[in-house]
C-alpha cells in the first residue's frame, strides 16, 4: 500500500466573462500537497501534522479546520473507513483569496491524496463529482482536476456514491493566440461578499444576453477570433454588480483594452482581473494593467501565463 503521495494542482480562473459558475480554465500557477501516513509506532497520540510553506503560509490553518485535511477526512468517511493519521506538507504558489481557485486546489489535492492512500477506490469522474459537491459549483474544481478550459452543466440522473446533481463536462479548446494575463492586487475579496451583491432574479434580456455571449466566447477561445473574444467577454450576471468591490476595475480595464487586450473579466470572485490578449500584445497589456493600478496607489502582481493542460498530477513514494 502507498504510504506517501504528492499532488500538484494548478490555479484556475473561473466565471470567464458570461460563464458564471460554469466555465473555468487551469493556469500555470501551482499548489503542491504531500501526504504521508504516520505510523502508530512513532507516536500513537499523533493524528495530524500540517506544515505550510510559501507566501502567506502563516494564514493557513494547521489543525483539523484546514480545508485540505477536511476533504481528506471526508473521503475516508465516505468510504466508512477511519481517517488515518497523516502528515500534510503544503507548498503555496497560488495567492489566497484572490479569485485564482486556491480553495479548489485544496479540495482537489485533499481528495486525490486521500484516494491514493485509500487504494484508489474512486475513479477521476467520481472524484470530480465529490469535488463539485464540496465546492458547490464546478467552474474552479473541474479545470483544477482535469486541466484546460472546462464547461460544466448539470444533467438528470445520479451516481452510486449519492452525490447529486451529476455533471456533464466538456473541454473547450483554447487557441494558442489567446494569452491569459492575470493582474493580482494586494487586497482581498471574499467569495461570500462577492456573492452577496448578486441579485436573486435576472431579466429575460439579461439571461438571453449571457447565453448568447457564452456561445460566442466558447467559439472565440477555440478559434482566436478577436471579434468573438471581445464580444464574448461581456457579461450581465455577475461583473456589473461586483465591479464596485474591485477598486480600480474601470481604470485597469480601460488600460488593458487600450493596450490591445481582447477583453477583461473578474477572475473567479475577484479581486484578480483576467485579460485575454494576443501573444505579441501580452506584455504590453501586462505593463498597462500594472501601471493603471500603481497610479491608483495599489501594488499588483501582473503576469502573462499559459493554460495548464494536464490538471492535477500525483506521484507516489
Amino acid at each position: 500500500m502507498t504510504n506517501t503521495v504528492t499532488v500538484t494542482v494548478p490555479a484556475t480562473t473561473a466565471n470567464l466573462g458570461p460563464g458564471f459558475d460554469c466555465l473555468g480554465a487551469a493556469l500555470t500557477l501551482y499548489n503542491q500537497f504531500r501526504f504521508a501516513l504516520l505510523t502508530e509506532d512513532a507516536n500513537p497520540s499523533r493524528q495530524l501534522e500540517i506544515v505550510v510553506r510559501g507566501a502567506e503560509a502563516d494564514r493557513v490553518a494547521t489543525d483539523e479546520t484546514n480545508l485540505v485535511y477536511q476533504v481528506f477526512a471526508k473521503l475516508f468517511e465516505t468510504l466508512d473507513r477511519p481517517v488515518p493519521p497523516v502528515k500534510i506538507e503544503i507548498e503555496l504558489g497560488v495567492p489566497l483569496a484572490r479569485g485564482l481557485g486556491s480553495s479548489a486546489t485544496a479540495i482537489v489535492g485533499g481528495s486525490i491524496g486521500a484516494n491514493q492512500l485509500a487504494g484508489m477506490p474512486f475513479d477521476r469522474d467520481e472524484l470530480m463529482q465529490l469535488a463539485i459537491a464540496i465546492e458547490g459549483h464546478p467552474d474552479n474544481v473541474v479545470p483544477a482536476l482535469l486541466g484546460g478550459c472546462q464547461l460544466a452543466a448539470t444533467n438528470d440522473g445520479s451516481i452510486e456514491m449519492g452525490f447529486s446533481p451529476n455533471w456533464a463536462v466538456c473541454e473547450v479548446p483554447w487557441h494558442p493566440e489567446v494569452v491569459p494575463v492575470v493582474a493580482i492586487p494586494d487586497f482581498e475579496l471574499s467569495t461570500a461578499e462577492a456573492r452577496r451583491v448578486l441579485p436573486d432574479r435576472y431579466s429575460r434580456s439579461d439571461t438571453v444576453f449571457n447565453a448568447s455571449h457564452l456561445g460566442i466566447l466558447v467559439k472565440g477561445l477555440e478559434t482566436g477570433n478577436r471579434g468573438w473574444l471581445t464580444a464574448g467577454m461581456l457579461d450581465r450576471v455577475h461583473q456589473p454588480y461586483r465591479q464596485k468591490l474591485v477598486a480600480g476595475y474601470a481604470e485597469v480595464r480601460s488600460a488593458a483594452l487600450d493596450a490591445g487586450a481582447y477583453g477583461m473579466a473578474i477572475s473567479g470572485a475577484g479581486p484578480t482581473l483576467l485579460a485575454l490578449a494576443a501573444p505579441q500584445q501580452a506584455e504590453g497589456v501586462v505593463r498597462a494593467m500594472r501601471a493603471a493600478w500603481k497610479a491608483l496607489g495599489t501594488d499588483a502582481i501582473v503576469r502573462s501565463l499559459q493554460i495548464d493542460t494536464k490538471g492535477a498530477l500525483y506521484s507516489e513514494e
